[in-house]
């Protein structure tokens, strides 16, 4: 299925460094301070392309060169589709937020059948494009041939990367947030909390996982989950399973319910749009949810009564990043790989809006352990970021 839509941009964006922190986390970011994800706001937003069409072609932004501003980007979803309130959302929101900074358009080409992402990505090439973001690993075949097949075309690929030079891939550290996401689960399932709407079993101490659809990357957040609740909980039970989709919440809430039944009273997802189907089983039945990619206590509103927090990562920073270095005519300075990780503060782990001051101190006390230990190289996950 694909549908496209279209919105200009505006000129009154802000600078990100004076956003407030609480502000970005809810679409997902973090603000990145200092080093590859930081940097001052610049660009009059002008058409210096060169050329009547202002397509970013080699006489102008293509593949960096150039500068002086872009008329219009393009983003191609996962197969979970926009209106997800996490994954394809939060890189959307850094886009749309360079688009009204920088004065340039901004079209969203949904997607959802990975056997067109080839034909759809060329598509967008023959339009031109200053930039076209492709989200998610799912899109890495079919960019391997469009990369060189579209030399001046400047590209940037989420969870993978091709090597190319003219493709910035970003590889968000999900195994990293996974496992702070796995340890809050490790601590709360131990914990006697209650709430109006919810409660744990410390006697049980299960936890259970969700994933979309099974392929490596899915099975990389599983695992390292698992790890993390393990690190912070030896007792600790997790169960896992697959909801069969990234759209569809039934398959989901159908595997959450079994995994509460079963005794967890804390159940993560990693199902992008379809996680709304986790958060239905907690809500219904007396147990907690954890949030993915996004503050989801903000994004799924509905249901902030269970969410006690959400494992982020700051990819609206990076996808305003990777347009801002194309309106500068810095995007090679872009190319080839870049990371999301706790090391640079695009991973982390923040509390549900309706939690805050209100969870076990141990909770805050190990999130920070677990970060102290990946600083210090003491934590070592069997899975990377994209597969294990």
């Amino acid at each position: 299925m694909q549908r496209q839509t279209h919105a200009d941009g505006g000129s009154d964006g802000g600078n990100v460094d004076s956003i407030d922190r609480r502000t970005v986390l809810a679409t997902g970011g973090t603000v990145i301070a200092g080093g590859m994800l930081a940097g001052c706001l610049g660009g009059d937003g002008g058409n210096g392309n060169g050329n009547d069409s202002g397509n970013g072609n080699d006489s102008g932004n293509g593949n960096g060169n150039g500068g002086g501003g872009a008329d219009e980007m393009a983003i191609i979803s996962s197969p979970a589709g926009f209106d997800d309130n996490a994954f394809n959302d939060n890189a959307l929101d850094g886009l749309e937020q360079a688009a009204d900074e920088f004065d340039f358009a901004v079209n969203t080409i949904e997607e959802t059948e990975e056997a067109q992402y080839e034909s759809v990505q060329a598509d967008a090439a023959d339009q031109g494009y200053d930039l076209i973001v492709c989200v998610s690993d799912n899109h890495t075949d079919a960019l391997t041939t469009n990369a060189e097949d579209y030399p001046d075309q400047n590209w940037m690929l989420i969870n993978n990367v091709v090597d190319t030079g003219n493709v910035s891939g970003w590889i968000e550290m999900n195994n990293e947030m996974s496992f702070l996401a796995g340890v809050v689960a490790g601590v709360m399932t131990g914990e006697e909390f209650e709430t109006d709407a919810a409660a744990t079993d410390p006697e049980s101490a299960t936890v259970g996982f969700v994933g979309g659809e099974e392929n490596d990357l899915i099975q990389a957040f599983e695992q390292s989950y698992v790890e993390g609740a393990e690190w912070v909980n030896e007792d600790v039970e997790v169960l896992t399973g697959y909801g069969g989709s990234f759209n569809d919440p039934s398959g989901v809430e159908d595997v959450a319910s079994s995994q509460i039944d079963d005794g967890a009273d804390i159940v993560w997802h990693a199902a992008s749009a379809a996680g709304a189907g986790a958060f239905s089983a907690a809500q219904n039945n007396g147990r907690f949810g954890i949030g993915v990619d996004v503050d989801q206590s903000v994004t799924e509103e509905q249901y902030a009564d269970i969410i006690i927090g959400s494992a982020v990562k700051a990819l609206d920073e990076a996808t305003y990043q990777v347009a801002q270095s194309v309106v500068e005519g810095t995007f090679d300075e872009m190319v080839g790989e870049q990371n999301l990780s706790l090391e640079n503060e695009g991973i982390d782990f923040v509390i549900g809006q309706e939690f805050e001051d209100e969870l076990p101190d141990r909770v805050q006390e190990e999130i920070d352990n677990a970060k102290q230990g990946f600083a210090d190289g003491e934590i070592e996950l069997s899975c990377g970021p994209t597969s294990c």
